[in-house]
């Protein structure tokens, strides 16, 4: 529990009390980090830290207190104070988000950033806004998630054989990082794919912009001349064996109008599983 003139609210899920953003090792369920762990205060710091690290909770845990970006740091953080009123009671993570599930994922999930509502509160990616009610339902029914409801950090959310990670790992203003920010963040998540791609067999990319960054990962293994473009399953077969999926993104906007409906979602989520070889638990 946090004390002193430091403003704390309950969390939802335990029960604790904790400040708005989360310092690292005040025991937010499963925070990776403790006050010891490294910050990355540059760029530069961002690049070294990432490849110096060799295991995914120690990456875990290097990302979520990077400071790195000091526009996205005064942002989230602000966030975090300010809140939305029907949060206004729960503590917010207020911190970088990590991936999420398996650290052996047959199939990963590619989005672009957190939500300043959604993962900025809640500590976990894709999770406490609609978008993400959409995404963990849609895992869910193809058997890779244990549960189609992800609340918080505390909720028990086991992922089978899968991982979810995002380009940028704090949330921007206006959902939009600038090209200095998709920059500085990129070693952490070029090095969660170094750790993970030995396992990985299908890439599964939400909406346009994280289909870039997915195709700059990849970009050893395209075939010759290839020049994939977005678009909802879409699909490329890589030289290691593996294979790119698009999706359109899960968001509010594009459920809304149809663009992208349930069923669609689920399409792509059944054919993953089924080409990553994921049998339901």
């Amino acid at each position: 529990m946090q004390s002193g003139h430091v403003s704390t609210h309950l969390h939802p899920g335990t029960g604790d009390a904790f400040s708005s953003p989360v310092p690292p090792g005040a025991g937010w369920p499963g925070d990776p980090a403790t006050a010891r762990t490294p910050v990355a205060a540059d760029g530069s710091d961002v690049a070294s830290l990432a490849a110096a690290t060799d295991a995914v909770p120690d990456l875990d845990a290097r990302i979520s207190v990077c400071r790195a970006c000091p526009r996205l740091v005064a942002w989230r953080e602000a966030v975090a104070v300010e809140k939305r009123r029907a949060f206004a009671a729960e503590p917010y993570w207020g911190r970088p988000i990590t991936g999420w599930g398996s650290a052996r994922p047959r199939l990963l999930v590619l989005g672009l950033a957190p939500a300043a509502h959604g993962g900025n509160r809640t500590g976990r990616v894709f999770t406490g806004d609609r978008s993400g009610d959409q995404l963990f339902a849609a895992l869910y029914r193809a058997g890779l998630v244990s549960s189609p409801l992800s609340i918080d950090a505390s909720d028990g959310l086991r992922a089978n054989r899968i991982r979810i990670a995002a380009a940028v790992r704090c949330a921007p203003p206006g959902n939009a990082p600038t090209p200095v920010e998709r920059t500085t963040c990129a070693p952490w998540l070029d090095a969660e794919w170094r750790l993970t791609k030995p396992y990985v067999r299908v890439i599964v990319v939400l909406g346009g912009f994280a289909w870039r960054v997915a195709l700059r990962l990849v970009a050893d293994e395209l075939p010759p001349g290839a020049k994939p473009k977005f678009g909802h399953g879409a699909s490329v077969d890589l030289t290691s064996g593996r294979r790119l999926i698009g999706c359109y993104h899960p968001s509010q906007q594009n459920m809304f109008t149809g663009r992208l409906t349930p069923r669609m979602l689920d399409d792509v989520c059944v054919s993953a599983a089924r080409q990553a070889d994921i049998r339901p638990e």
